[in-house]
């Protein structure tokens, strides 16, 4: 059996070595908290993307605008990332599925609440606890935990197969959550169903089994601190231009997610097809559950492109089609079509940046520290989406519309990608440890 020690040893993912990993997962036994991993994403981000259906109905139901429902989900998606550090940290000491059983009962609490909020401060408060959980059973110590029993030469495909299989919740949740909505007329109930579906994602999180980590870098990490690791991390520029670049990503993931299914209702627009009837609400809905079925295939995809190019280069590539796909968009005229299209190809560059990203970390620092230094980049992506969300509620409040919104979100995506050029895809050179 080939053991990849190194930078040097790393080898092209070819058809040939991507089988090979597989065998390696399955031999190992990675697949059981692959899988669990899956559905703990699966779960969380299905539920919580299902929150941009709400945003009209929220609106009219306590009497504001778009801002109340933009700042709940806005605040929770910060405090997921002000807690990424700390949880990433508790992560790696304690294990991944301590915290993401905690993680997970957090995140139904909050849904639970949410179903009977009735006043504003309920609202926010029920969004936050929600965001915590998510924190302590999000992508961050899921894919740490991965990474750390993966080879670095097939790293990059088994975190792009996580994220990719954790999108199926989005896929299945959101256009049921808009069924839902449609049919029971009131999000509150609909709520509870999500609060009940979410539930699984506790036993799931049991399933991920201790901290177990492989040598993936081959650099030698004897005695570093976690104050060690960070002050290392932020001399370093390429670490610094990555978490610049992902804030982009925040921004563009919850902007679209939440705003997306109000912006097509606000436009009337529906789809009549072959029989085939959806309101405006439910468009909205198909859209986000379309653009997690693509992300499944651009995940594995952008993954496995991770493992045969320079993952930086992968990244500009992404964030500057991401950008053009958003212009395409703004340019045509808008039909259920014009909708269902720009899904599809939003949601080839969805997620793609995660397995990228938590990658990228994992080879420049290695794996010891990898959950608290994703941690960090995180943040940097949580409030960009603390931006994107409230920041475009707030917008259309003022203004009527999102327009100013959109460009915006092209010109940074064309910013990332510049950015992420100029990263240096290059393993820390840390000094060896003598002994006497």
């Amino acid at each position: 059996m080939t053991v990849f020690t190194g930078a040097k040893n790393r080898k092209p993912c070819s058809a040939a070595n991507l089988i090979r990993g597989m065998y390696m997962l399955k031999q190992r036994s990675f697949w059981v908290p692959v899988v669990c991993g899956i559905l703990i994403l699966g779960l969380g981000s299905g539920t919580r993307q299902s929150f941009g259906i709400f945003q009209m109905a929220i609106a009219a139901d306590f009497g504001v605008g778009r801002e109340l429902w933009s700042f709940a989900n806005a605040l929770s998606f910060l405090l997921m990332g002000l807690c990424a550090p700390f949880v990433g940290t508790l992560a790696d000491r304690f294990g991944t599925a301590k915290t993401a059983v905690v993680g997970g009962v957090l995140h139904v609490f909050g849904l639970l609440l949410l179903g009977f909020a009735d006043s504003n401060w309920l609202l926010i408060f029920s969004c936050a606890i929600s965001g915590l959980g998510l924190s302590a059973a999000g992508m961050g110590p899921i894919l740490a935990a991965i990474g750390r029993q993966t080879a670095v030469a097939h790293r990059s495909i088994a975190l792009g197969l996580v994220t990719a299989g954790s999108s199926f919740g989005q896929f299945g949740i959101v256009p049921f959550a808009s069924l839902m909505q449609q049919s029971l007329g009131d999000w509150h109930n609909t709520m509870f169903v999500l609060t009940a579906i979410s539930i699984f994602m506790i036993p799931a999180a049991l399933g991920l089994g201790k901290n177990h980590t492989t040598d993936v870098s081959g650099q030698r990490i004897d005695g570093q601190g976690a104050t060690e690791a960070l002050l290392e991390a932020f001399s370093v520029r390429s670490y610094v231009l990555l978490m610049i670049g992902f804030f982009v990503c925040g921004f563009h993931v919850i902007f679209i997610g939440l705003h997306l299914p109000a912006y097509i209702a606000d436009a009337a627009i529906s789809m009549s097809y072959f029989g085939v009837t959806m309101s405006p609400i439910e468009l909205g809905g198909w859209a986000i559950g379309i653009i997690g079925l693509f992300n499944i295939i651009g995940s594995v995809i952008w993954g496995w492109l991770g493992g045969i190019y320079k993952k930086k280069d992968m990244l500009a590539l992404l964030y500057a089609l991401r950008s053009l796909a958003i212009l395409l968009f703004l340019l045509v005229p808008l039909s259920w079509a014009s909708v269902l299209f720009f899904a599809a190809i939003l949601g080839f560059l969805w997620l793609g940046t995660v397995a990228l990203t938590s990658g990228l970390i994992g080879f420049l620092f290695g794996p010891k520290h990898a959950a608290m230094l994703w941690g960090i980049v995180f943040l940097s992506h949580q409030v960009g989406s603390f931006l994107g969300g409230w920041g475009a509620g707030r917008w259309f409040d003022i203004e009527g519309n999102y327009d100013w919104v959109w460009l915006f979100s092209v010109a940074m995506g064309f910013v990332a990608a510049v950015l992420h050029w100029l990263i240096r895809e290059e393993p820390v050179i840390r000094p060896k440890v003598s002994f006497a």
